[in-house]
């Protein structure tokens, strides 16, 4: 990675902007996915687990998507010097931004961020969480429009398909990246 930014000090200001718990998670989950799609793309495992981290760095103080999030933490992710393909990344997994999504790693920002969601959500109603958990049973579970309504389904769809992965296969990178790490994601 082309600067000193470590996980720690990442973790750090995450800290202080984000209090509740599940967006804590839901920032730790889509790192998890990042990092096991970088060595598939060639990226940098570093780079795109801390891209995952901090892109709803500022989701909780300015949850406003007219005027708000991610354009604060855009700003306070450059002044702290966090390489700006990270930054740009950030920009770039929201759609009203219009920051196009060139890169294999903005690309995979916003194939795994909403779907890292549902399949926390997903999880939560599971008595196992993730052990055991396909692709078949979070399929199941987009089809009732009911559980987790406010995912739109067709941006779990486009995310997979933009990325250039069979969506069951990416649902299954990212059940196992998840799965990985299920001791600090679920409550």
């Amino acid at each position: 990675m082309q600067n000193d930014v470590s996980r720690q000090e990442a973790w750090t200001l995450l800290s202080e902007w984000t209090e509740s718990d599940s967006l804590r998670r839901h920032m730790l989950a889509v790192e998890a996915a990042m990092r096991a799609y970088a060595p598939r793309f060639g990226g940098d495992a570093e780079l795109w687990g801390l891209t995952g981290l901090m892109h709803d760095l500022d989701y909780e103080r300015y949850p406003n998507l007219d005027d708000g999030h991610p354009r604060f933490a855009i700003a306070e992710l450059r002044e702290r010097g966090y390489p700006e393909e990270l930054v740009r990344a950030v920009a770039s997994h929201a759609d009203f931004m219009g920051v196009p999504r060139e890169t294999p790693m903005e690309k995979a920002l916003y194939a795994v961020d909403e779907l890292s969601g549902f399949v926390l959500a997903c999880a939560y109603v599971r008595p196992e969480g993730l052990s055991g958990m396909t692709s078949k049973s979070v399929r199941k579970k987009m089809k009732q429009p009911s559980f987790a309504a406010a995912v739109r389904r067709e941006e779990l769809l486009a995310g997979a398909e933009a990325l250039g992965v069979p969506f069951d296969e990416h649902v299954e990178t990212v059940i196992g990246a998840l799965a990985a790490r299920a001791d600090e994601l679920l409550p």
